[in-house]
């Protein structure tokens, strides 16, 4: 089956009416940043074509730790049926809300009106790309979300009741993920629900590990992670050229080795403890939190395997981290919300052997050498009509 598919159809089409089915009437928002006007545009005018009403604002890139202009703030505040974030770098953070965190009714607290409208309230949809190329829009949008969506849900499904993962890889990764209670995530391109959303290019599944305690002998991760495909730092992303070799410890990094790209990482990494401490000083986090998010900036927050056929591994982290025959893994904030942190840092693994064991004792090699172990029901019933 061909990867590719829509082809008389533009990206920002197929944004508009098949990832996202944004309907007649629906209050759309767009921020960008001048170094992705065109796709953002692009989006603007087919939004505008489907009878929605959109709303598109210009803020300065922003980087990791800089904070969303307050008028991309306030206009969130609106709150859009629909909001894209075509970001050159990131969003930005919401100092406000860092500050005094959105509480929902479950007693959950968000620390940015964009997280609370998406997990807490889930009134709203929305597309992030942070990095996002007019080239790479180009090549990865148009692919056969039927079948993205099948392997997802299988593969995310393979994570129920499951207790550990074990991830290998010829460069030196080995190391235990424990995963018991959490939920598998995926990215599969369909953001057509209230509290759905994910990036564009869309094609990964992902899990929060549990969060280790430093006191705590054998919590959490433990292990080394050897990242030999691309990595984000706090100046952007970079195919790796020497290996960072990360000992993980009770769920936090330890040791950061290697050349040029290990010294970028652990400065990102000081950057984030030493800014956290800062903010709780200067009121910018709740009395307590900078010794928490300080802790978390050393946290293994994810676990993901790409899944876009037509994404590769170009030094950027949005495309990279969907290739086939990879995962990744993020040192910083979790996806849970039980690890809040400055940073969220990616970094590729290639051709991972990726082992799920269950309470029962048994065991599923999700990805061998790199390759997909999932049987693809599209693929299986195709061949099944051809055989009979």
């Amino acid at each position: 089956m061909k990867s590719l598919l829509n082809k008389n159809s533009t990206p920002a089409q197929t944004v508009i009416s098949t990832v996202c089915k944004i309907t007649k009437g629906e209050k759309i928002l767009i921020v960008a940043n001048p170094e992705t006007n065109l796709i953002a545009q692009d989006i603007y005018t087919e939004a505008l074509a489907a009878g929605a009403h959109p709303t598109l604002i210009f803020q300065p890139a922003k980087k990791s730790m800089d904070s969303a202009e307050p008028a991309v703030i306030g206009a969130l505040k609106s709150e859009p049926d629909v909001f894209f974030s075509i970001s050159h770098v990131k969003l930005g953070k919401d100092p406000e809300a860092a500050a005094n965190p959105y509480k929902t009714e479950d007693g959950r607290t968000f620390d940015h009106i964009f997280d609370y409208l998406l997990d807490g309230k889930k009134t709203m949809r929305a597309v992030w790309t942070p990095g996002l190329t007019k080239d790479m829009f180009d090549r990865t949008v148009n692919i056969d979300y039927a079948l993205l969506a099948d392997r997802c849900a299988k593969l995310g499904k393979k994570y129920d009741n499951a207790v550990s993962v074990h991830v290998t890889a010829p460069g030196g990764t080995d190391i235990t993920v424990p995963v018991e209670g959490r939920k598998g995530l995926f990215d599969d391109g369909d953001f057509s629900k209230p509290g759905s959303g994910g990036n564009i290019p869309a094609g990964e599944v992902f899990i929060s590990p549990i969060v280790g305690d430093p006191k705590v002998e054998g919590s959490g991760c433990n292990g080394t992670i050897v990242f030999d495909g691309s990595m984000t730092f706090g100046d952007g992303d970079s195919i790796i050229k020497t290996p960072i070799e990360v000992t993980v410890k009770n769920g936090f990094v330890q040791t950061v080795k290697g050349a040029e790209e290990a010294a970028r990482l652990l400065k990102t990494i000081e950057d984030a403890e030493a800014k956290a401490v800062k903010m709780e000083k200067e009121g910018k986090l709740p009395a307590g939190q900078g010794e928490i998010y300080k802790r978390n900036a050393r946290n293994i927050g994810e676990l993901g395997i790409g899944l876009n056929p037509a994404a590769t591994i170009t030094g950027n982290m949005l495309e990279d981290e969907k290739a086939f025959k990879t995962c990744h893994f993020a040192i910083g904030q979790n996806y849970d919300g039980d690890a809040p942190s400055l940073i969220h840092l990616d970094g590729v693994v290639r051709n991972p052997t990726i082992v799920i064991t269950y309470k029962d004792g048994s065991a599923f090699t999700a990805l061998e050498n790199g390759e997909l172990k999932i049987q693809n029901s599209i693929i299986k019933k195709a061949i099944d009509a051809i055989k009979s």
